[in-house]
């Protein structure tokens, strides 16, 4: 391997690290408190995200809970949108029809759904691409 390449990469992968370590600590300390009386699960789901694009995660929610999903995002994104989907591809929920920038909802059995997020396309018109922090964030209450 050439030492350029080398450097590259290495620079690559401390920018990786460096972006995914902010978006850990913005998820902390600006999405985790907004569950308010829900229970943080405590798993980080963030990417970093660009303008004009789209994510999509799929969990796991148990019967007999109450859970509040977050999407969470850094302003300079703008009005990130998020779906809630059944495996069967059924809307559930989409944060376009509502106010809040989460869910809350209960299953009536153990099941898995999807969430598909979409940053909106830049309104700018220069060159420079804006990315920030998606985050997922899960809370709970249990009877």
């Amino acid at each position: 391997m050439h030492l350029k390449t080398f450097a590259i990469a290495c620079g690559l992968l401390l920018l990786a690290t460096t972006l995914h370590a902010q978006c850990r600590g913005f998820t902390r300390k600006k999405c985790a408190p907004t569950l308010e009386s829900y229970t943080f699960n405590g798993q980080l789901n963030s990417a970093v995200l660009a303008a004009g694009e789209t994510a999509e995660l799929t969990l796991d929610f148990n019967s007999g809970i109450d859970y509040r999903l977050l999407v969470c995002s850094h302003p300079v994104l703008g009005d990130v949108a998020f779906k809630v989907l059944d495996t069967d591809n059924t809307e559930i929920y989409d944060s376009a029809n509502s106010d809040h920038d989460y869910f809350d909802f209960n299953v009536a059995g153990s099941r898995q759904l999807i969430v598909q997020i979409a940053v909106p396309p830049s309104e700018s018109n220069t060159d420079l691409v804006h990315e920030g922090c998606v985050s997922i964030v899960l809370g709970f209450k249990e009877p």
